[in-house]
């Protein structure tokens, strides 16, 4: 009997050894570089009476609001999506392109561009995460309304590069199995019923994450004819991710953060390399 020829795609993994990335491990990179993320602001530089950059904002993440002495800008990454057009808009660089993609933050007010960095709120999820479940989550996917923008990514959790199993986060096909519920999306009034099932359906203790600037915020089209604001005032959320759409790092660093693997990295709107709040240049 001939014997059979090893699949030519069999023997080019051979070849090519190990394809995953060692991101998560001591001194290693995200395999990220230049990805384009959140713009910065640095109020130091507005030009008094200047609104380029609220104008130029679809979503309504860039406002003026009162000031001691003048007015002055509020910037909610929650609903940025990410266009950059507030960095070609703004005439003095106080908006400047970044590669701060690890968003995730455990309140809703951290992703809001703040003079006093501190949060009165709690700073720790949930004490017994780690003693509940371990090095382990298994996580519940709802598209509740996307675009499939955030569904991409998601998909790309699994494959040979990011490997999301190793870290011991699967995905499941039903809510009786899941701990978190991981919603995408607007939350769409045709999806509103059944998300709210799924969360039922799960056993406690759960934990919910709004992956994606639509969950958390509504993004461009929240408070729409067909849709609400993301999951606020919804469900109880314990993780806020937002971006159009979050790339894999950053959904892998915001489930890790809900685990207590990993320090949350944005405070007041700011991003801090080691977890901690950076200086605010208006305190």
């Amino acid at each position: 009997m001939p014997m059979k020829l090893m699949p030519l795609w069999t023997l080019y993994g051979l070849t090519r050894g190990k394809a995953t990335t060692r991101w998560r491990g001591e001194g290693t990179e995200p395999g990220q570089a230049g990805f384009l993320g959140m713009p910065r602001f640095d109020s130091s530089k507005c030009r008094e009476g200047c609104r380029e950059c609220a104008d130029s904002c679809l979503p309504g993440a860039i406002s003026l609001v009162p000031g001691e002495d003048r007015e002055r800008v509020k910037v909610d990454y929650g609903r940025c999506v990410v266009c950059q057009m507030c960095v070609e808009a703004c005439p003095t660089d106080a908006f400047t392109t970044s590669n701060d993609w690890a968003f995730g933050s455990r309140t809703r007010e951290e992703l809001i561009w703040t003079r006093a960095v501190s949060s009165a709120d709690g700073t720790e999820l949930k004490r017994e995460i780690r003693r509940v479940f371990g090095r382990s989550l298994h996580v519940r996917h709802v598209d509740a309304g996307s675009c499939n923008g955030c569904e991409s990514e998601l998909q790309a959790l699994n494959n040979p590069y990011y490997n999301l199993h190793r870290l011991g986060v699967f995905f499941t096909a039903s809510p009786r199995f899941a701990d978190l519920l991981l919603v995408t999306g607007p939350v769409t009034y045709a999806m509103r019923g059944p998300l709210l099932e799924t969360y039922e359906a799960m056993p406690e203790p759960r934990f919910v994450m709004a992956s994606g600037t639509c969950a958390v915020s509504g993004g461009s089209n929240g408070g729409g004819y067909a849709c609400g604001n993301g999951l606020e005032d919804l469900l109880p959320v314990d993780v806020y991710l937002p971006g159009c759409p979050p790339n894999p790092p950053a959904v892998i660093h915001a489930l890790l953060m809900l685990l207590q693997r990993a320090p949350q990295r944005v405070h007041g709107g700011q991003m801090s390399s080691g977890g901690q709040p950076q200086g605010d240049p208006d305190a």
